[in-house]
C-alpha cells in the first residue's frame, strides 16, 4: 500500500542499524561497528496534516564509482559495495547523517516539552475536551491505552513538520506587502515621519501629563488613535507586560520607550506586540476565547458592530485554519503564516491587472514633450471636451451683448439721454438682457421637453446634462441684470430727474411722466416702482434660500428660523416665481419712456417659455393622476434608507439611469421630489432607494415606519410591509421618467460607474439591466447552437438563425463594466445585496466588476484592521462570502487609490472609450474629473467624465 501518491513523501538510504530494527530504542542515525542494512520508509502526509506510516522496505543502494558513474545493487551485497565508496560521498554521508541525529533530537525535545505544556494548559483554557474527544476516538480505533500519548506525539509531530515547511521567502512579491503591513500608526495620521512625527506626540504628552506622567486613559489621544481608545490600550498593557510591568501611568522616557517599538519599521517586532496583545497571560501561546477577544477589539475598533456579533464563530475559523492538529492553541510563527500568506486567499475581486502590450504602449505617454506642445495639447483637449458648451455660452453671450448694444444705441438718440446721461442707457440696455433671460431661465427646468430631446440629434451638439448649471448661469446673469437696471434708476436716474428745473423738465419729460414734476416717493410709489420693488424682494428670498448654504442646511439657524434652511425652503420659496412673473408682465406694461403697445416687448419674451411650462406642469399633474402605483414591497434598511417597490404602469418606459420624481400625499400634497429608478427596464416593476436627509425624506420613512411589521427571521432590513400586510400602505404618486447623464452608458465600450453611499443608486440599475442583457445573450447563443445542431441533424431545413428571428438585438457595446461603492456604513451593504449575489451567480462572462469600500475600516496594513482582513480571507476562502458585505463580492478597506485605478483601466483597455459616472460629494467629482483630463493625455484611451445633477 503506497496510499495516495499526491502526499507521498520518501526519504531513502535511511542508516538503521540491526540492534535499533530488534529493540526500537535506539535513536535513528545511531552508528553501528557491525554491518548496516538499508530500508526505504514510505510516509503519508494526509489531508489533515498527519502523517501516516505506511510501509518499511528493503532500500536500492546507488553507489558511486570514482569515475561518475551510477550503479544500483541490491542491499544484500552493500557490504562489498561499501568499500568502493568514494571520500566525498563518505562525507555526504556523515554530514547527513549528523543533520538528521541533531533534527530527531530537537524534535523529540520538542515533543516532550510541548506534551508537558499539553497537559499543564489545554484543560485550564477550555480546550482540554476538544482534545479528549480527539484522543478517545484515536484510542477506540488502535484499541490500545495509550493511543492518547500516540496521538499527543503524532499532532506534535505533524505541526513540527508544518512549521519547518512555513518558512517562507520573504523575498516573495506577496510576502513584501505583507511585511510592510501590520502598522500601528496610521500613514494618514501624520504627513511627516521619524522625529518630526515623535514631536508630535511629545506635545501631546505635554498637553496630557499630570504630574509628569501620561495616565492609561489619555494614551490613545497622546498617539494620535483617539478613535480606537479600547485598542489602543490594549496595546498599553502589552507593551506594559513587555516590561513586566501592569502600570496605570507612565513617564516621558517610557513614552518615549513605547513609541520607539510601535513605530518599528520591523515586521518581526510589530508582529510580536501584536501577538503579546492577544496573548494576555504570556504563555507564548493563542487560544481560541483570545482570538475571540481580539476579534471583538478590532470590530469596535473598525465600527464593524455585525462582525463583533459573530466573534465566537469567526474565531474558530481561525482556529481550524491554523490549530488543524486540535491542539487548542496556537503560535507566533502560525499567526506569521497567515498573515503572510493572506493574499493566496484573496483572489475574489482582485484589481485590474496589467498587460505588458498596453504597459509598452503608455511609455509613449510619459516621454518628455516641449511647453508649447503641452500647451497646445492642453487647449486642443480642452476644446474637445467643452466644445458643446462653449458654442451654447458664446451664442449666449453674443445674444445678450446684442440686445444691451441694441438698446444701448437706441436710447442714446432720445431726449432724456441729454438729462439721464448713460445711466438711463445702462438701465434700458439690462432691462432688455432680463426680458431675454428671465423668458431663457425656464427652458432648462422644462424636464420633459428636454428628456425629449436628448433622444434627437440636437442631444449630440447640445449639453442636455448641464442644464441646471446653465439654469444656475443664467439666474447669475439675471441678479446683475437686477443690480444694474434697479441700481441705476434709484441711484442715477431718478435723482437726476427730480433735480431739473421746470423749463426743463418740460422741455425733456413732459410727455413721459405729466405735466407736474414728480417727486422721489412719486417714482418708487408708481405701479412701475412698487412692481420692481415687489420683484426684486421675491428674487433675493428665492436666490438666497436657492445657494448651498440654505439649501443643504449648511448654515445653523435658531430654532424660530430654522425652517429658512433645507430642501423644502428652497422649494417653497422657488414657487415665488410666479408672483414675479405675473409682477414681472405688470411691469413691463407701466414702462418709463415707452408709450405704444407694441414696443413694450416683455410679453412677447414670456409667453412661449411660460406656456411651455406651464403645459409641462399640467402634463405631471395629469400623468402622476393617471400613472397610479400600487405598492408591492417596503422594506426600510440601515442607514435610514428607505426601499419602495411598486407597480410599474403600461406606458411607463424608461432607460437605466433614468429618474423619476415621487409625491406622497400623507406628507405633503404638494412637495415632489426625485429618485434614481433602481429597477431594469426589464423588471416587471419600479423601485427607488430613499435616503433620510431632509425634512420631506424624515417625514416619509414615520409614515411607512408605521405601516411596515418586523423582519421575519432570515430577511435583511428593520422594517418590512407587502401586499400581505394588514395595515394599509400609504398612497405613492410618480412622474416620470426624466433623463440623465447615465442613461447614455451604452455608447461606451467600458464603464467605471463611482458611487458614494447612496449615490449607487443610478447605478444598480445599470448593473441590472447589462446583467439581464448578458443572461439574454448567452440564451440566444444557447439556442442558436441548439439550431445549429438540429439543422445538422434535418438536412431539409435551410433557413439560418438570422431569418428565424430577424428582430435579434445588436451585440452589446459595452465590454467591461467596474462599479466603485464607497460607503461609512456596513449596513449599507443590505441595500443592494440581491443585485450583488445576482451579479456574481450570473455573471459567467467576467463583464461586471465590483469593488466594495468601507471607509470606517482603517487601511489595509493597518494593526487595527489586520486580523479582520485575516479573517475575511479566510471566510471567503471556505464559505465564498464576504463577512463585511455579507455578500460574494469583497469589501476593499478604507478608500480607493483613483490614480492607481486610472493607470490600470488605461494599461488594460488601451485605446478604449471610457465613461466615467460618478454619482455622490462634489469633494470627488473634482478629483475624477481632474484624472480624466490627466489620463486622456497619456494615450488614445478616452475618459469621459459625467456627474448626476439633481
Amino acid at each position: 500500500m503506497r496510499g495516495h501518491p499526491r502526499h507521498e513523501r520518501r526519504w531513502a538510504s535511511d542508516s538503521v542499524p540491526d540492534k535499533t530494527i530488534a529493540s526500537g530504542g535506539t535513536s535513528p542515525g545511531t552508528e553501528s561497528t557491525s554491518a548496516e542494512e538499508f530500508v526505504e520508509v514510505t510516509l503519508d502526509l494526509q489531508d489533515d496534516n498527519t502523517i501516516v506510516l505506511r510501509s518499511v522496505e528493503p532500500a536500492t543502494v546507488i553507489n558511486i564509482p570514482e569515475d561518475g558513474g551510477a550503479e544500483a545493487t541490491p542491499a544484500s551485497s552493500s557490504r562489498s559495495s561499501s568499500i568502493r565508496r568514494s571520500t566525498s560521498n563518505s562525507r555526504i554521508r556523515q554530514f547527513s547523517q549528523e543533520l538528521k541525529a541533531e533534527a530527531v533530537a530537537k524534535a523529540k525535545q520538542f515533543s516532550q516539552e510541548l506534551k508537558a505544556e499539553l497537559r499543564r494548559f489545554s484543560w485550564s483554557h477550555g480546550n482540554g475536551s476538544r482534545v479528549l474527544a480527539a484522543s478517545s476516538a484515536i484510542a477506540s480505533q488502535n484499541g490500545g491505552g495509550g493511543a492518547g500519548s500516540s496521538y499527543y506525539d503524532s499532532a506534535l509531530a505533524a505541526r513540527a513538520l508544518r512549521r519547518q515547511r512555513a518558512q517562507l521567502d520573504r523575498t516573495r512579491s506577496g510576502a513584501q506587502k505583507a511585511l510592510r503591513g501590520l502598522r500601528f500608526i496610521s500613514n494618514c495620521k501624520s504627513k511627516s515621519k521619524g522625529l518630526d512625527a515623535w514631536n508630535e506626540v511629545e506635545s501631546n504628552f505635554h498637553k496630557l501629563a499630570k504630574d509628569g506622567n501620561l495616565y492609561r486613559a489619555d494614551f490613545a489621544q497622546c498617539i494620535g488613535m483617539r478613535d480606537s481608545k479600547e485598542f489602543a490600550l490594549e496595546l498599553f498593557d502589552a507593551l506594559g507586560r513587555r516590561r513586566r510591568l501592569k502600570v496605570e501611568k507612565i513617564s516621558k522616557d517610557e513614552l518615549y520607550e513605547f513609541w520607539s517599538q510601535i513605530s518599528d519599521q520591523s515586521f518581526d517586532s510589530r508582529l510580536q506586540i501584536f501577538f503579546d496583545m492577544v496573548d494576555k497571560n504570556e504563555d507564548g501561546r493563542i487560544t481560541e476565547e483570545e482570538v475571540k477577544e481580539i476579534i471583538m477589539l478590532s470590530a469596535s475598533a473598525n465600527k464593524l458592530s455585525r462582525l463583533k456579533e459573530q466573534a465566537e464563530e469567526y474565531a474558530a475559523l481561525i482556529m481550524e485554519e491554523l490549530d488543524p492538529e486540535r491542539l487548542g492553541y496556537i503560535e507566533l510563527w502560525q499567526l506569521e503564516t497567515l498573515l503572510l500568506q493572506k493574499d493566496t486567499y484573496l483572489n475574489y475581486s482582485q484589481a485590474l491587472s496589467y498587460t505588458s502590450q498596453a504597459l509598452s504602449q503608455n511609455l509613449q505617454g510619459l516621454r518628455r514633450r516641449s511647453p508649447i506642445h503641452k500647451i497646445s495639447s492642453t487647449f486642443l483637449y480642452f476644446l474637445q471636451e467643452n466644445w458643446k458648451r462653449i458654442w451654447v455660452l458664446t451664442l449666449w453671450f453674443c445674444i445678450m451683448i446684442g440686445l444691451f448694444t441694441w438698446k444701448f444705441f437706441q436710447y442714446r438718440q432720445r431726449k432724456s439721454f441729454h438729462i439721464m446721461g448713460y445711466c438711463l442707457l445702462t438701465a434700458k440696455g439690462a432691462a432688455e438682457t432680463l426680458k431675454f433671460n428671465m423668458a431663457l431661465v425656464l427652458f432648462p427646468v422644462c424636464r420633459n421637453t428636454i428628456t425629449w430631446l436628448r433622444n434627437t440629434r440636437l442631444g449630440f451638439v447640445v449639453p442636455f446634462d448641464d442644464n441646471i448649471n446653465f439654469h444656475k448661469s443664467i439666474a447669475a446673469a439675471i441678479v446683475i441684470g437686477i443690480i444694474l437696471h434697479a441700481g441705476n434708476h434709484l441711484a442715477c436716474d431718478f435723482p437726476r430727474l427730480i433735480r431739473v428745473s421746470e423749463s426743463v423738465y418740460e422741455e425733456y419729460f413732459h410727455e413721459d411722466f405729466g405735466k407736474h414734476k414728480p417727486t422721489y416717493m412719486d417714482l418708487v410709489k408708481g405701479a412701475e416702482g412698487v412692481t420692481g420693488i415687489l420683484m426684486l424682494v421675491c428674487m433675493a428670498i428665492a436666490f438666497t434660500l436657492a445657494t448651498k448654504w440654505f439649501r443643504r442646511s449648511l448654515i445653523k439657524l435658531p430654532k424660530p428660523f430654522s425652517r429658512l434652511t433645507g430642501y423644502n425652503a428652497f422649494w417653497y420659496s422657488h414657487h415665488l416665481f410666479v408672483i414675479v412673473y405675473a409682477l414681472l408682465i405688470i411691469h413691463g406694461i407701466f414702462l418709463y419712456l415707452v408709450h405704444k403697445w407694441y414696443l413694450k416687448t416683455t410679453w412677447m419674451y414670456l409667453s412661449v417659455p411660460v406656456l411651455v411650462y406651464a403645459g409641462e406642469r399640467i402634463l405631471r399633474v395629469f400623468r402622476s393622476g393617471f400613472s397610479t402605483v400600487r405598492l408591492l414591497k417596503v422594506a426600510i434598511y440601515p442607514g435610514n434608507v428607505l426601499t419602495l417597490q411598486m407597480s410599474k404602469p403600461p406606458q411607463f418606459k424608461y432607460k437605466s439611469g433614468q429618474y423619476m420624481f415621487v409625491q406622497c400625499p400623507a406628507v405633503s400634497p404638494f412637495e415632489w421630489h426625485p429618485f434614481s429608478i433602481t429597477s431594469a427596464p426589464g423588471d416587471d416593476y419600479l423601485s427607488v432607494h430613499i435616503r433620510q436627509l431632509g425634512d420631506w425624506t424624515q417625514e416619509l420613512k414615520r409614515v411607512f415606519s408605521e405601516a411596515c411589521e418586523p423582519p421575519l427571521a432570515g430577511k435583511s432590513g428593520l422594517l418590512r410591509a407587502d401586499e400581505t400586510t394588514k395595515k394599509s400602505l400609504p398612497k405613492l404618486l410618480i412622474d416620470g421618467p426624466y433623463g440623465a447623464p447615465a442613461q447614455d452608458y451604452k455608447k461606451y465600450d467600458v464603464l467605471l460607474l463611482v458611487g458614494l453611499g447612496i449615490g449607487a443608486t443610478p447605478f444598480i440599475s445599470i448593473l441590472k439591466d447589462l446583467l439581464n442583457n448578458i443572461v439574454k445573450m448567452e440564451e440566444q447563443a444557447d439556442s442558436a447552437s441548439d439550431y445549429s445542431r438540429n439543422s445538422d441533424i434535418s438536412s431539409g431545413s435551410t433557413d439560418s438563425p438570422n431569418k428565424l428571428n430577424p428582430k435579434r438585438k445588436k451585440t452589446l457595446k459595452t465590454t467591461n463594466a467596474y462599479f466603485y461603492w464607497v460607503t461609512r456604513e456596513q449596513g449599507s451593504f443590505d441595500w443592494f445585496k440581491g443585485v450583488m449575489n445576482e451579479v456574481a451567480d450570473l455573471d459567467h462572462r467576467g463583464v461586471i466588476e465590483m469593488h466594495n469600500y468601507l471607509t470606517s475600516v482603517y487601511e489595509e496594513g493597518d494593526a487595527r484592521s489586520t486580523l479582520i482582513t485575516m479573517v475575511q480571507a479566510l471566510n471567503h476562502a471556505k464559505n465564498g462570502v464576504d463577512i463585511v458585505s455579507g455578500t460574494r463580492v469583497r469589501t476593499h478597506f478604507a478608500r480607493p487609490n483613483w490614480k492607481k485605478v486610472f493607470s490600470k483601466f488605461l494599461s488594460k483597455h488601451y485605446g478604449a472609450r471610457i465613461g466615467v459616472f460618478y454619482c455622490g460629494a462634489p469633494v470627488l467629482a473634482k478629483e475624477l474629473s481632474k484624472l480624466c483630463y490627466e489620463f486622456n493625455q497619456k494615450g488614445p484611451t478616452k475618459f469621459e467624465f459625467h456627474k448626476e445633477h439633481f
